[in-house]
């Protein structure tokens, strides 16, 4: 990303920092509802651990870890501070309660991407204005967050969403495997980033192009 940046710097300064502007907005606002939602949806279940610790909120000073933010413009990939859940509080019960929390992360990316794609269905914005671009921006990187998060890889949403719909007798053994989540997602990542092993890509650019392209009604 740092590097696509400093070249496009170099070749067209104002639109490299429009594309810039365009990517930092959609990512800050899309970390920013994807953890808020994880701490509305785990305080209507009855767990109140991340309204007493200030994450109900869409400020997005309260979701974004300083690291994590540096790392999205540096290598392309990062993370927003873990909203804080006790499952035990969950009066649902854990197993399911914890996969409506993980889930509700991506189901508000993908509502954050359809409410920004709906000016171009409805014929309000079109072309390669500012404007466009910005939308443009919050629907593809909305899209890559919801579906990225749903990869069934612990730390990601969709590892608990899995535990919480898998039969106990399967999701007792993969539980198990939630201690080399964050080894095995950084391995494909870097991988994938560094080595060009396409492993990601093989996965989710088809689904996420598709996505994006029904959204947008292209």
């Amino acid at each position: 990303m740092l590097f696509r940046l400093i070249d496009q710097f170099l070749t067209d300064p104002f639109a490299a920092l429009i594309s810039l502007a365009a990517f930092a907005v959609a990512l800050i606002i899309g970390i920013t509802v994807h953890e808020f939602s994880h701490a509305w949806s785990a305080t209507q279940l009855g767990d109140n651990t991340a309204r007493d610790q200030g994450r109900l909120t869409l400020n997005p000073v309260s979701h974004l870890d300083p690291i994590g933010t540096i790392l999205i413009f540096v290598a392309g990939f990062g993370w927003g501070k873990p909203t804080p859940v006790t499952p035990a509080f969950l009066r649902i019960g854990e197993r399911p309660g914890m996969a409506i929390v993980a889930l509700a992360g991506p189901i508000s990316n993908m509502i954050v991407a359809t409410l920004a794609a709906l000016p171009f269905r409805l014929g309000t914005v079109s072309g390669g204005g500012i404007d466009a671009q910005f939308l443009q921006a919050l629907v593809l990187w909305n899209v890559v967050l919801a579906l990225f998060n749903l990869l069934p890889i612990a730390p990601l949403d969709g590892f608990k969403v899995a535990l919480g719909i898998l039969p106990r007798v399967i999701a007792a053994p993969f539980a198990r495997t939630e201690r080399f989540g964050m080894i095995i997602l950084l391995v494909i990542v870097l991988a994938d980033s560094v080595l060009n092993t396409g492993i990601l890509s093989r996965i989710l650019f088809p689904a996420i192009t598709a996505l994006v392209k029904l959204l947008l009604g292209v």
